[in-house]
C-alpha cells in the first residue's frame, strides 16, 4: 500500500516569505485566551537591571571612597595597614581613637573623610539591604545560574509561549527525558515554572540566541497568534537553515503561510483534537490504542522513527533479508522513502534505500535493538 504526504523542508522553502509580506498576509481573529502584558516583562526586566547598576555603582563609590582614605592617610605618614584601619574605622563611624596622632592637615583630612565617606557608606549598605529585601539581587543570581545552564544545554526543544499547548508540550517532552527552554514575554506565567525559562519577547532574535537556538534540536512556536508565529518561524530560520521547527496555526488558512516561513510543520491543535474525538466516536478501540502507544508514558510500547543512514549496513537489502522482526521482536509499520512517499505496511521485498525512515511500534528494548541493527554506532532516532 502507497500513499503521498507532502514533506516541506527548509531546503525546499524556495518560496518563502518575507517577513513584512508573511505579517500583513494573516488576518488572525483576536485571542482573548491568555492576553499577555508587554509593559510587564520590559518593565520588571528595566527595573531589576536598574537595580543591579545602583548597587554596582554604590559599591564602586564605597570603594572609591576606601582606596582614597587609604592613599590619603599614607601619604600622612601611616603604613598601608594602618591606613586601611584609620579609614575603616572613621568612615563606618566605629569611633575608635586614632592609629597615630594627627596634624592639622591630617584632622581636616579626617573631618573631609567623615563627610564625604559616611554618607556613601550608608547609601550602600541602604542600595544592598533595598535589594535584598526586594529580591531583585537574588532573582538576579538565579537569572545567571539558569543563563548558564541554558548555555550548556545541546540538542534541547525551544518551547515559544507558556500557554496551554505549549505546557502540553514540555510536559511531553520531559516525560521523555528531552530538555526545554520555556520563552514567554509575560514574566507571571512563568512563575513557578520548573524548567529553565527566559523572559522577554521570542520575536527578538537575541531571545532565541539567548535560549540557545544555535544548539538547539527544535522549536515549538505556540503563541497566541498566528502572526507572531509567522515571525518566529522566519527569524528561526534565518538563525538556523537546519533547525526543526513546529508551528501552531490557529486557522487552516495559515497552514499554507507558516510552511512557506520555513517551518517544517504546522499544527493546528483544535483540528487535531476534533478529528480525534470524531474517532473515539468511530472507532473508539482503535483510538485509544493509538493514543495510549503515542502519549502514555506508563507504557512500554512505542512508536519510534530511525533513520537508515548512507553508512548502515542495512542500506540496499530488502526487508526480508534484514530479518528485523525476527531478531528484534519490533514491528515495522512504515517506511518513508527519502523522497517522502509512505510505504505503509511494507511487503518482505521492500528495498531499504539511504535516508529512508523506519517507523517502528515496540518495547524500548525492541526499540534500542533496531537502532542497533540500523546503525551499530550512536544510537538515532526520536520516540514518539
Amino acid at each position: 500500500m502507497r500513499f503521498w504526504q507532502s514533506s516541506p523542508s527548509p531546503a525546499s522553502h524556495t518560496g518563502q516569505l518575507t517577513a513584512s509580506a508573511a505579517l500583513t498576509a494573516i488576518r488572525a481573529p483576536a485571542n482573548t485566551e491568555g492576553a499577555r502584558s508587554d509593559w510587564s516583562a520590559s518593565g520588571c526586566t528595566i527595573y531589576e537591571v536598574s537595580s543591579l547598576r545602583r548597587i554596582g555603582r554604590a559599591l564602586l563609590a564605597f570603594c572609591l571612597v576606601i582606596v582614597a582614605g587609604t592613599v590619603g592617610y599614607v601619604i600622612l605618614g601611616f603604613g598601608f595597614v594602618d591606613a586601611l584601619y584609620q579609614t575603616i574605622t572613621t568612615i563606618t563611624t566605629v569611633g575608635f581613637r586614632e592609629v597615630h596622632p594627627l596634624s592639622t592637615v591630617g584632622v581636616f583630612f579626617t573631618m573631609a573623610l567623615i563627610l564625604m565617606g559616611v554618607g556613601t557608606a550608608l547609601y550602600t549598605f541602604g542600595v544592598l539591604l533595598e535589594g535584598l529585601i526586594e529580591g531583585h539581587l537574588r532573582q538576579q543570581l538565579e537569572r545567571r545560574r539558569m543563563d548558564r545552564k541554558i548555555g550548556r544545554m545541546t540538542g534541547h526543544f525551544i518551547i515559544c509561549g507558556w500557554g496551554r499547548v505549549g505546557r502540553a508540550s514540555v510536559l511531553y517532552l520531559d516525560a521523555l527525558g528531552k530538555q526545554v527552554v520555556v520563552v514567554d514575554r509575560d514574566p507571571a506565567r512563568l512563575q513557578g515554572v520548573d524548567y529553565p525559562t527566559l523572559v522577554g519577547d521570542v520575536t527578538d532574535d537575541s531571545i532565541l540566541e539567548a535560549a540557545g537556538i544555535g544548539r538547539a534540536h527544535a522549536l515549538i512556536a505556540a503563541l497566541n497568534t498566528d502572526a507572531d508565529n509567522v515571525y518566529v518561524t522566519l527569524s528561526s530560520r534565518a538563525l538556523r537553515p537546519d533547525l526543526v521547527i513546529i508551528a501552531r496555526a490557529r486557522t487552516e488558512e495559515s497552514k499554507a503561510k507558516l510552511l512557506r516561513a520555513g517551518a517544517n510543520r504546522a499544527v493546528n491543535p483544535q483540528l487535531i483534537g476534533g478529528r480525534r474525538m470524531a474517532a473515539f466516536a468511530l472507532q473508539p478501540h482503535v483510538a485509544e490504542f493509538l493514543d495510549v502507544v503515542m502519549h502514555d508514558e506508563t507504557l512500554d510500547y512505542r512508536i519510534e522513527e530511525i533513520k537508515i543512514t548512507p553508512a548502515s549496513s542495512l542500506v540496499g537489502r530488502c526487508l526480508a533479508d534484514t530479518a528485523l522482526g525476527l531478531t528484534t521482536g519490533a514491528l515495522v509499520l512504515a517506511i518513508r522513502t527519502a523522497s517522502g512517499q509512505f510505504i505503509a505496511n511494507p511487503a518482505p521485498d521492500t528495498r531499504l534505500d539511504p535516508d529512508a525512515i523506519l517507523i517502528v511500534l515496540g518495547t524500548s528494548a525492541q526499540l534500542r535493538s533496531v537502532r542497533c541493527h540500523v546503525d551499530p554506532g550512536p544510537m538515532t532516532g526520536v520516540d514518539a
